[in-house]
Protein backbone atom coordinates (compact mmCIF):
# COMPACT_ATOMS: atom_id res chain seq x y z
CA UNK A 1 0.00 0.00 0.00
CA UNK A 2 1.45 3.66 -1.06
CA UNK A 3 1.55 6.39 1.73
CA UNK A 4 -1.14 8.44 1.84
CA UNK A 5 -0.20 12.72 1.31
CA UNK A 6 -2.38 15.48 1.70
CA UNK A 7 -3.03 17.92 -1.23
CA UNK A 8 -0.80 20.36 0.21
CA UNK A 9 1.78 18.44 0.33
CA UNK A 10 1.11 16.67 -3.30
CA UNK A 11 1.36 20.22 -4.74
CA UNK A 12 4.60 21.34 -3.03
CA UNK A 13 6.31 17.80 -4.05
CA UNK A 14 5.72 18.03 -7.49
CA UNK A 15 6.58 21.29 -8.13
CA UNK A 16 10.22 20.15 -5.94
CA UNK A 17 10.50 16.81 -8.18
CA UNK A 18 10.62 19.41 -11.11
CA UNK A 19 12.93 21.89 -9.73
CA UNK A 20 15.59 18.96 -8.96
CA UNK A 21 14.70 18.56 -12.88
CA UNK A 22 16.00 22.25 -13.82
CA UNK A 23 12.79 23.77 -14.36
CA UNK A 24 11.91 27.07 -12.95
CA UNK A 25 8.99 27.32 -11.12
CA UNK A 26 6.65 30.06 -11.44
CA UNK A 27 3.25 30.76 -9.72
CA UNK A 28 0.50 30.31 -10.60
CA UNK A 29 -1.40 32.83 -12.98
CA UNK A 30 -4.15 34.81 -12.31
CA UNK A 31 -7.62 33.09 -13.58
CA UNK A 32 -8.48 36.05 -15.38
CA UNK A 33 -6.86 35.57 -18.71
CA UNK A 34 -4.18 38.18 -19.53
CA UNK A 35 -4.16 39.39 -23.60
CA UNK A 36 -6.14 36.18 -24.48
CA UNK A 37 -9.67 37.25 -25.55
CA UNK A 38 -10.49 34.12 -26.51
CA UNK A 39 -10.92 32.72 -22.73
CA UNK A 40 -13.41 33.86 -20.34
CA UNK A 41 -11.45 32.22 -17.08
CA UNK A 42 -8.22 30.28 -16.77
CA UNK A 43 -9.27 26.62 -17.85
CA UNK A 44 -6.28 24.53 -17.60
CA UNK A 45 -2.38 24.54 -16.88
CA UNK A 46 -0.91 25.34 -20.38
CA UNK A 47 -3.81 28.02 -21.16
CA UNK A 48 -1.57 31.56 -19.71
CA UNK A 49 1.51 29.89 -21.45
CA UNK A 50 0.32 29.91 -25.19
CA UNK A 51 2.58 32.78 -26.08
CA UNK A 52 5.56 30.66 -25.06
CA UNK A 53 4.64 27.88 -27.40
CA UNK A 54 4.03 29.62 -30.04
CA UNK A 55 7.20 31.78 -30.18
CA UNK A 56 5.67 35.21 -30.03
CA UNK A 57 7.27 35.38 -25.86
CA UNK A 58 10.64 34.42 -24.72
CA UNK A 59 9.91 32.51 -21.88
CA UNK A 60 11.54 33.02 -18.52
CA UNK A 61 13.35 29.40 -19.04
CA UNK A 62 13.09 26.83 -21.46
CA UNK A 63 11.56 24.66 -19.10
CA UNK A 64 9.34 25.68 -16.26
CA UNK A 65 6.26 23.99 -13.77
CA UNK A 66 3.84 25.92 -12.09
CA UNK A 67 0.62 24.95 -10.50
CA UNK A 68 -2.03 26.95 -12.08
CA UNK A 69 -5.18 27.36 -10.50
CA UNK A 70 -8.58 26.75 -13.37
CA UNK A 71 -12.21 27.11 -13.82
CA UNK A 72 -14.18 25.41 -16.34
CA UNK A 73 -18.43 26.03 -16.05
CA UNK A 74 -19.20 23.79 -19.02
CA UNK A 75 -21.17 21.12 -17.10
CA UNK A 76 -22.55 23.68 -13.74
CA UNK A 77 -25.53 21.69 -14.19
CA UNK A 78 -23.59 18.43 -12.93
CA UNK A 79 -22.30 19.75 -10.08
CA UNK A 80 -22.87 18.15 -7.16
CA UNK A 81 -24.91 15.36 -9.08
CA UNK A 82 -22.00 13.61 -9.51
CA UNK A 83 -18.75 12.96 -7.31
CA UNK A 84 -16.54 13.59 -10.34
CA UNK A 85 -17.22 16.84 -11.55
CA UNK A 86 -16.39 20.56 -9.78
CA UNK A 87 -15.98 23.95 -11.19
CA UNK A 88 -12.75 24.88 -9.32
CA UNK A 89 -9.25 22.45 -9.72
CA UNK A 90 -6.12 22.80 -10.00
CA UNK A 91 -3.97 21.54 -12.16
CA UNK A 92 -0.27 20.40 -11.87
CA UNK A 93 2.07 20.95 -14.67
CA UNK A 94 5.91 20.76 -16.17
CA UNK A 95 6.46 22.69 -19.55
CA UNK A 96 9.43 22.24 -22.21
CA UNK A 97 9.57 25.38 -25.03
CA UNK A 98 11.80 23.53 -27.62
CA UNK A 99 13.81 21.45 -24.58
CA UNK A 100 13.32 18.30 -23.50
CA UNK A 101 11.01 16.41 -25.32
CA UNK A 102 9.22 12.54 -25.17
CA UNK A 103 11.90 10.79 -23.65
CA UNK A 104 12.70 12.65 -20.54
CA UNK A 105 8.82 13.49 -20.24
CA UNK A 106 8.02 10.04 -19.80
CA UNK A 107 10.57 8.99 -17.21
CA UNK A 108 10.47 12.12 -15.35
CA UNK A 109 6.73 11.28 -14.77
CA UNK A 110 6.85 7.74 -13.99
CA UNK A 111 9.49 8.28 -11.59
CA UNK A 112 7.22 10.96 -9.89
CA UNK A 113 4.22 8.77 -9.97
CA UNK A 114 6.32 5.52 -8.45
CA UNK A 115 9.64 6.86 -6.82
CA UNK A 116 9.05 5.86 -2.91
CA UNK A 117 10.95 9.18 -2.28
CA UNK A 118 8.44 11.04 -4.31
CA UNK A 119 4.52 9.91 -4.70
CA UNK A 120 5.07 6.06 -4.29
CA UNK A 121 1.78 4.57 -6.37
CA UNK A 122 2.21 1.13 -6.88
CA UNK A 123 3.47 0.41 -10.47
CA UNK A 124 1.23 -2.67 -10.88
CA UNK A 125 -1.43 -0.14 -11.19
CA UNK A 126 -0.41 2.14 -13.33
CA UNK A 127 -1.05 1.88 -16.73
CA UNK A 128 0.06 3.94 -19.56
CA UNK A 129 -1.40 4.67 -23.39
CA UNK A 130 -0.34 6.13 -26.56
CA UNK A 131 -1.81 7.53 -29.92
CA UNK A 132 -3.30 4.62 -32.06
CA UNK A 133 -2.29 6.52 -35.39
CA UNK A 134 -5.23 7.60 -38.20
CA UNK A 135 -5.60 8.42 -41.53
CA UNK A 136 -4.55 11.73 -41.08
CA UNK A 137 -1.37 11.27 -38.58
CA UNK A 138 1.05 8.05 -37.77
CA UNK A 139 0.83 6.28 -34.60
CA UNK A 140 3.30 7.24 -32.01
CA UNK A 141 5.41 4.09 -31.81
CA UNK A 142 8.22 6.44 -30.18
CA UNK A 143 5.99 6.97 -27.12
CA UNK A 144 5.36 3.46 -27.22
CA UNK A 145 9.01 1.97 -27.73
CA UNK A 146 9.77 4.79 -24.63
CA UNK A 147 7.45 3.09 -22.17
CA UNK A 148 8.22 -0.25 -23.07
CA UNK A 149 11.70 -0.28 -23.57
CA UNK A 150 13.22 2.51 -21.30
CA UNK A 151 10.83 2.45 -18.87
CA UNK A 152 10.32 -1.78 -19.17
CA UNK A 153 6.45 -1.44 -19.37
CA UNK A 154 5.03 -4.94 -21.09
CA UNK A 155 3.38 -4.59 -24.33
CA UNK A 156 -0.08 -5.46 -23.14
CA UNK A 157 0.02 -3.19 -20.50
CA UNK A 158 0.02 -0.69 -22.88
CA UNK A 159 -3.36 0.78 -24.56
CA UNK A 160 -3.06 2.72 -27.73
CA UNK A 161 -6.45 4.94 -27.77
CA UNK A 162 -7.56 7.54 -31.28
CA UNK A 163 -7.84 10.95 -31.44
CA UNK A 164 -10.47 11.48 -29.04
CA UNK A 165 -8.56 10.23 -26.31
CA UNK A 166 -4.87 10.82 -27.14
CA UNK A 167 -4.44 13.26 -29.12
CA UNK A 168 -4.66 17.22 -28.36
CA UNK A 169 -5.48 19.44 -30.43
CA UNK A 170 -7.62 22.72 -30.65
CA UNK A 171 -8.64 23.93 -34.00
CA UNK A 172 -5.96 25.45 -35.93
CA UNK A 173 -2.19 25.50 -34.43
CA UNK A 174 0.40 23.60 -32.64
CA UNK A 175 -0.97 20.07 -31.63
CA UNK A 176 0.07 16.55 -30.88
CA UNK A 177 -0.02 12.87 -29.53
CA UNK A 178 -0.57 12.56 -26.00
CA UNK A 179 0.41 9.82 -23.87
CA UNK A 180 -1.98 9.47 -20.47
CA UNK A 181 -1.28 7.29 -17.34
CA UNK A 182 -4.00 5.65 -15.82
CA UNK A 183 -4.41 4.41 -12.17
CA UNK A 184 -6.32 0.89 -11.42
CA UNK A 185 -8.53 1.65 -7.99
CA UNK A 186 -9.69 -1.60 -7.68
CA UNK A 187 -12.75 -3.92 -8.82
CA UNK A 188 -14.88 -2.35 -5.84
CA UNK A 189 -14.85 1.38 -8.31
CA UNK A 190 -15.29 -0.92 -11.40
CA UNK A 191 -18.85 -1.98 -13.28
CA UNK A 192 -18.45 -5.24 -13.19
CA UNK A 193 -18.31 -6.15 -16.55
CA UNK A 194 -16.07 -9.01 -17.89
CA UNK A 195 -14.62 -6.14 -20.31
CA UNK A 196 -13.90 -3.88 -18.31
CA UNK A 197 -10.89 -2.24 -18.43
CA UNK A 198 -8.60 0.86 -19.13
CA UNK A 199 -10.83 3.06 -20.78
CA UNK A 200 -13.69 1.81 -19.35
CA UNK A 201 -16.38 4.98 -18.13
CA UNK A 202 -16.49 3.56 -15.06
CA UNK A 203 -14.31 4.88 -12.05
CA UNK A 204 -12.21 2.08 -11.72
CA UNK A 205 -9.34 3.25 -14.05
CA UNK A 206 -8.91 6.85 -13.59
CA UNK A 207 -6.94 9.32 -15.50
CA UNK A 208 -3.82 10.79 -13.32
CA UNK A 209 -1.35 12.40 -16.20
CA UNK A 210 -1.32 13.81 -19.31
CA UNK A 211 1.74 13.91 -21.22
CA UNK A 212 0.96 16.30 -24.65
CA UNK A 213 3.77 16.40 -27.44
CA UNK A 214 3.15 19.27 -29.06
CA UNK A 215 4.89 18.36 -32.21
CA UNK A 216 2.79 19.09 -35.49
CA UNK A 217 1.06 22.92 -36.40
CA UNK A 218 -2.63 22.18 -37.95
CA UNK A 219 -3.59 24.49 -40.83
CA UNK A 220 -7.15 23.86 -39.76
CA UNK A 221 -7.44 21.94 -42.78
CA UNK A 222 -6.51 18.79 -41.08
CA UNK A 223 -2.93 18.93 -42.91
CA UNK A 224 -0.57 18.11 -40.40
CA UNK A 225 3.42 19.54 -40.60
CA UNK A 226 6.05 19.03 -37.85
CA UNK A 227 6.75 22.12 -36.02
CA UNK A 228 10.49 23.13 -35.91
CA UNK A 229 9.93 23.48 -31.73
CA UNK A 230 8.91 20.88 -30.62
CA UNK A 231 7.28 21.23 -26.94
CA UNK A 232 6.10 19.49 -24.04
CA UNK A 233 3.02 20.34 -22.03
CA UNK A 234 2.23 17.89 -18.92
CA UNK A 235 -1.30 18.16 -16.95
CA UNK A 236 -1.80 16.21 -13.98
CA UNK A 237 -5.02 16.94 -11.67
CA UNK A 238 -3.90 17.47 -8.47
CA UNK A 239 -7.26 17.00 -7.07
CA UNK A 240 -7.01 13.60 -8.68
CA UNK A 241 -3.67 12.61 -7.92
CA UNK A 242 -5.23 13.44 -4.05
CA UNK A 243 -7.86 10.94 -4.23
CA UNK A 244 -5.64 8.39 -5.47
CA UNK A 245 -3.32 9.14 -2.86
CA UNK A 246 -5.48 9.46 -0.01
CA UNK A 247 -7.64 5.80 -1.62
CA UNK A 248 -10.97 7.94 -1.27
CA UNK A 249 -14.04 7.74 -3.26
CA UNK A 250 -14.07 11.67 -5.22
CA UNK A 251 -12.80 15.29 -5.07
CA UNK A 252 -15.47 15.83 -2.81
CA UNK A 253 -13.57 13.40 0.44
CA UNK A 254 -10.38 14.75 0.01
CA UNK A 255 -8.52 16.75 3.15
CA UNK A 256 -8.63 20.30 2.03
CA UNK A 257 -12.08 19.98 0.41
CA UNK A 258 -13.92 17.85 3.16
CA UNK A 259 -12.61 20.35 5.42
CA UNK A 260 -15.16 22.84 3.69
CA UNK A 261 -17.99 20.65 3.53
CA UNK A 262 -17.30 19.90 7.23
CA UNK A 263 -17.99 23.54 7.91
CA UNK A 264 -21.02 23.68 5.61
CA UNK A 265 -22.31 20.94 7.95
CA UNK A 266 -21.84 22.75 10.80
CA UNK A 267 -23.78 25.75 9.56
CA UNK A 268 -26.99 23.95 7.98
CA UNK A 269 -27.07 20.77 10.26
CA UNK A 270 -27.05 18.78 7.27
CA UNK A 271 -24.08 15.44 7.59
CA UNK A 272 -22.26 14.41 4.75
CA UNK A 273 -23.43 11.02 3.32
CA UNK A 274 -26.79 10.92 5.19
CA UNK A 275 -28.97 11.43 2.08
CA UNK A 276 -28.43 12.24 -1.56
CA UNK A 277 -30.20 15.18 -1.72
CA UNK A 278 -28.55 16.31 0.79
CA UNK A 279 -25.29 15.86 -0.80
CA UNK A 280 -25.54 17.09 -3.96
CA UNK A 281 -26.50 20.34 -1.86
CA UNK A 282 -23.49 20.08 0.51
CA UNK A 283 -21.18 19.54 -3.08
CA UNK A 284 -22.66 22.35 -4.76
CA UNK A 285 -22.17 24.71 -1.89
CA UNK A 286 -18.18 23.11 -1.19
CA UNK A 287 -17.58 23.54 -4.63
CA UNK A 288 -19.19 26.89 -5.46
CA UNK A 289 -17.61 28.92 -2.39
CA UNK A 290 -14.05 27.47 -3.32
CA UNK A 291 -14.63 28.50 -7.13
CA UNK A 292 -15.93 31.87 -5.63
CA UNK A 293 -13.11 32.51 -3.05
CA UNK A 294 -10.59 32.18 -5.70
CA UNK A 295 -11.88 34.23 -8.39
CA UNK A 296 -12.48 37.40 -6.47
CA UNK A 297 -9.05 37.28 -4.58
CA UNK A 298 -8.02 37.25 -8.43
CA UNK A 299 -9.76 40.57 -9.07
CA UNK A 300 -13.65 38.72 -10.23
CA UNK A 301 -16.63 40.85 -9.12
CA UNK A 302 -20.20 39.97 -9.33
CA UNK A 303 -22.04 41.16 -12.54
CA UNK A 304 -24.51 40.44 -14.87
CA UNK A 305 -21.74 39.54 -17.89
CA UNK A 306 -18.66 37.94 -18.50
CA UNK A 307 -16.96 36.37 -15.84
CA UNK A 308 -18.99 38.83 -13.16
CA UNK A 309 -21.77 36.67 -14.50
CA UNK A 310 -19.99 33.32 -13.71
CA UNK A 311 -19.29 33.98 -9.97
CA UNK A 312 -22.60 35.83 -9.89
CA UNK A 313 -24.19 32.80 -10.52
CA UNK A 314 -21.90 30.30 -8.68
CA UNK A 315 -22.44 32.47 -5.44
CA UNK A 316 -26.43 32.32 -5.94
CA UNK A 317 -26.26 28.98 -6.52
CA UNK A 318 -24.16 28.30 -3.44
CA UNK A 319 -26.81 30.39 -1.52
CA UNK A 320 -30.06 28.55 -3.34
CA UNK A 321 -28.66 25.07 -2.06
CA UNK A 322 -28.18 26.88 1.69
CA UNK A 323 -31.73 27.51 1.42
CA UNK A 324 -32.78 24.59 0.78
CA UNK A 325 -30.71 23.11 3.77
CA UNK A 326 -32.94 25.83 5.40
CA UNK A 327 -30.21 28.39 6.15
CA UNK A 328 -32.17 31.83 5.50
CA UNK A 329 -29.28 34.15 6.18
CA UNK A 330 -26.35 34.83 4.73
CA UNK A 331 -23.59 32.15 5.41
CA UNK A 332 -21.16 31.76 2.46
CA UNK A 333 -18.92 34.02 4.19
CA UNK A 334 -18.72 32.31 6.59
CA UNK A 335 -17.51 29.32 4.59
CA UNK A 336 -14.64 31.33 3.03
CA UNK A 337 -12.46 31.34 5.84
CA UNK A 338 -11.89 27.71 5.81
CA UNK A 339 -11.09 28.08 1.82
CA UNK A 340 -8.68 30.30 2.42
CA UNK A 341 -7.23 28.54 5.54
CA UNK A 342 -7.00 25.08 3.19
CA UNK A 343 -5.04 27.37 0.46
CA UNK A 344 -3.16 29.78 2.07
CA UNK A 345 0.32 28.25 2.07
CA UNK A 346 0.05 27.85 -2.03
CA UNK A 347 -1.97 30.94 -2.22
CA UNK A 348 -0.97 33.71 0.64
CA UNK A 349 -2.31 36.41 -1.40
CA UNK A 350 -5.73 34.86 0.47
CA UNK A 351 -4.81 35.39 3.54
CA UNK A 352 -4.33 39.18 2.61
CA UNK A 353 -7.09 39.40 0.94
CA UNK A 354 -9.44 37.59 3.30
CA UNK A 355 -11.77 40.78 4.61
CA UNK A 356 -12.43 41.99 1.15
CA UNK A 357 -12.99 38.58 0.05
CA UNK A 358 -15.37 37.97 2.84
CA UNK A 359 -17.28 41.55 2.28
CA UNK A 360 -17.64 41.11 -1.60
CA UNK A 361 -19.21 37.23 -0.73
CA UNK A 362 -21.86 39.04 2.23
CA UNK A 363 -22.52 41.72 0.13
CA UNK A 364 -23.78 39.59 -2.50
CA UNK A 365 -25.69 37.07 -0.84
CA UNK A 366 -27.22 39.74 0.85
CA UNK A 367 -28.63 41.65 -2.38
CA UNK A 368 -29.91 38.16 -3.46
CA UNK A 369 -31.64 37.83 -0.48
CA UNK A 370 -33.55 40.67 -1.59
CA UNK A 371 -33.39 39.73 -5.12
CA UNK A 372 -35.04 36.43 -4.02
CA UNK A 373 -37.84 38.20 -2.27
CA UNK A 374 -39.35 40.12 -4.89
CA UNK A 375 -38.68 37.81 -7.50
CA UNK A 376 -40.40 35.74 -6.37
CA UNK A 377 -43.63 38.09 -5.83
CA UNK A 378 -43.11 38.65 -9.22
CA UNK A 379 -42.45 35.23 -10.60
CA UNK A 380 -46.03 34.21 -8.66
CA UNK A 381 -47.47 36.69 -10.34
CA UNK A 382 -46.63 35.72 -13.75
CA UNK A 383 -47.27 32.65 -13.09
CA UNK A 384 -50.54 32.99 -12.05
CA UNK A 385 -51.28 34.84 -14.99
CA UNK A 386 -50.17 32.08 -16.64
CA UNK A 387 -52.55 29.34 -15.34
CA UNK A 388 -55.74 31.62 -15.39
CA UNK A 389 -54.91 32.23 -19.28
CA UNK A 390 -54.87 27.95 -19.02
CA UNK A 391 -51.30 27.98 -20.66
CA UNK A 392 -48.99 24.91 -19.84
CA UNK A 393 -45.86 26.91 -20.53
CA UNK A 394 -44.11 29.62 -19.01
CA UNK A 395 -42.92 32.22 -21.68
CA UNK A 396 -39.53 33.07 -21.82
CA UNK A 397 -40.33 36.63 -22.42
CA UNK A 398 -41.26 36.73 -19.19
CA UNK A 399 -38.36 34.48 -17.83
CA UNK A 400 -36.32 36.90 -19.64
CA UNK A 401 -37.89 39.93 -18.16
CA UNK A 402 -37.54 38.18 -14.38
CA UNK A 403 -34.06 37.89 -14.95
CA UNK A 404 -33.18 41.05 -17.15
CA UNK A 405 -35.04 43.61 -15.24
CA UNK A 406 -35.43 41.79 -11.43
CA UNK A 407 -32.29 40.09 -11.61
CA UNK A 408 -33.90 36.65 -11.04
CA UNK A 409 -31.94 33.66 -11.96
CA UNK A 410 -33.04 31.82 -15.03
CA UNK A 411 -31.93 28.54 -13.37
CA UNK A 412 -34.53 29.23 -10.64
CA UNK A 413 -37.42 30.35 -12.63
CA UNK A 414 -37.01 26.63 -14.05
Amino acid sequence: MHKSYGVNEIREMFLKFYETKEHLRLPSFSLIPQNDASLLLINSGMAPMKPYFTGEVEPPRHRVCTCQKCIRTGDIENIGKTSRHGTYFEMLGNFSFGDYFKKEAIAWCWEFLTSPEWLGLEADRLYPSVFAGDETTPADEEAFEIWNKDVGIAAERIFRFGKADNFWEHGSGPCGPCSEVYYDRGPEYGCGKPDCTVGCDCDRYIEVWNNVFSQFDNDGQGNYTELKQKNIDVGAGLERLACVSQNVESLFDIDTVMNITRKVSGITGATYGQSHQKDVSLRVITDHIRSATMMICDGVLPSNEGRGYVLRRLLRRAARHGKLLGVDKPFLFEVCAVVIQENASAYPDLKEKEPYITRVIRMEEESFAKTIDSGMRIFTEMLDGHKEKGEKTFSGADAFKLYDTYGFPIDLTA
